[in-house]
């Protein structure tokens, strides 16, 4: 093996954050090079899964070629030492989830896209396929994907489970968290990011200052929401807190500090534990404050706004997560079909 892929974090210097670092100089230019452009943990993901690649295709990474590429997804398909007798129910497989590779080769893709457009290192083409090829190929030049992925609609709580998780949570700060999930459609990021001065009680809306991809919006959260907040503000929140943020550490040693993912996961999950709950992730509970608005009549539009989506097809997904959206249109439908089809017909 020419080197040995190891992420580690190193500390920035001056206003830089902390970097990611694999042990190869081009690896580690790139993810230099992504911190300025992309979130941390999309850094930090990028440093994980190229660390993953190599340690499997065990390259220098101007010598990979797409035949390696193929023995990767190969290797990640295989299951584990030990499981070998063991499926996932949700598609078959026994490796690595299809949504895992995907991601894996889509780090990969982006670095080698990255030393192709430097232009300076040997690379000049990027070696994971666009897709495989077809008699007929779809309209932008791809061909079959590399990893056929599969879609799974997400679990949503009915109101009784969400009664019991918010009724199962310890602290008022744990509730306006998860009430900004469940009644503002808010991401797990948007939640921990929100800081003082983001609230804006007059009109009971949140600024959100840095959503997914960096773009902001400004959206109505229940007023439940701002009530538990201010409960949490006058009688939990430490007054000595060193930050800005909203949703600090209220005990040991980090207390006042701002609360981490690691953190609002294992809060989460500890009340769901309580509750009896086999389901309710954050991302999770977003799904299920947009799901139940569409169902109450929120346009498409509006719903778009409010969860914070570029596409509008990102946000049509959320059509095909209420049952009765779907079962009240086909009746609607079929109604009138079988109006049609009587007309004329003796009685």
């Amino acid at each position: 093996m020419v080197w040995l892929p190891q992420v580690r974090r190193v500390a920035g210097e001056g206003d830089v954050g902390d970097v990611f670092v694999v042990g190869h100089r081009l690896v580690d230019e790139f993810l230099q090079f992504a911190g300025g452009r992309a979130r941390p943990n999309t850094v930090r993901a990028y440093a994980h899964d190229l660390k993953a690649f190599f340690t499997v295709v065990a390259k220098d990474p101007v010598d990979v070629r797409a035949k390696d590429v193929f023995g990767f997804i190969t290797a990640q398909q295989q299951a584990r030492a030990g499981a070998e007798n063991v499926a996932r129910i949700s598609d078959g497989g026994s490796g690595l989830s299809a949504a895992t590779v995907r991601r894996r080769l889509a780090a990969v893709s982006a670095f080698y896209g990255y030393l192709v457009a430097r232009g300076d290192v040997g690379v000049e083409t990027n070696p994971v396929p666009r897709g495989l090829p077809t008699r007929r190929r779809r309209r932008d030049g791809r061909g079959l994907p590399l990893v056929r992925g599969v879609r799974r609609l997400p679990h949503i709580l009915e109101p009784d489970e969400a009664a019991a998780l918010l009724g199962a949570l310890r602290t008022d700060r744990d509730r306006a968290m998860v009430q900004a999930m469940l009644l503002g459609g808010l991401r797990r990021c948007e939640v921990l990011g929100l800081r003082l001065e983001d609230l804006r009680l007059g009109d009971w809306r949140v600024f959100i200052a840095d959503g997914k991809g960096g773009h902001q919006r400004l959206v109505p959260v229940s007023t439940s929401f701002f009530r538990t907040v201010a409960a949490y503000m006058n009688c939990e929140r430490p007054a000595s807190a060193g930050t800005d943020r909203v949703f600090v550490v209220l005990k040991g040693p980090n207390r006042g500090r701002p609360l981490s993912v690691d953190g609002l996961d294992e809060i989460i999950s500890a009340a769901r534990a309580r509750a009896g709950l086999s389901h309710g992730t954050c991302h999770e509970l977003r799904h299920t404050c947009l799901t139940r608005l569409h169902e109450h009549g929120m346009s498409l539009e509006a719903l778009q706004a409010q969860a914070g989506h570029r596409s509008i097809a990102s946000t049509q997904f959320y059509l095909h997560l209420g049952a009765d959206w779907l079962a009240g249109e086909y009746r609607r439908a079929a109604e009138a079909i079988e109006a049609q089809a009587l007309v004329g017909l003796p009685r």
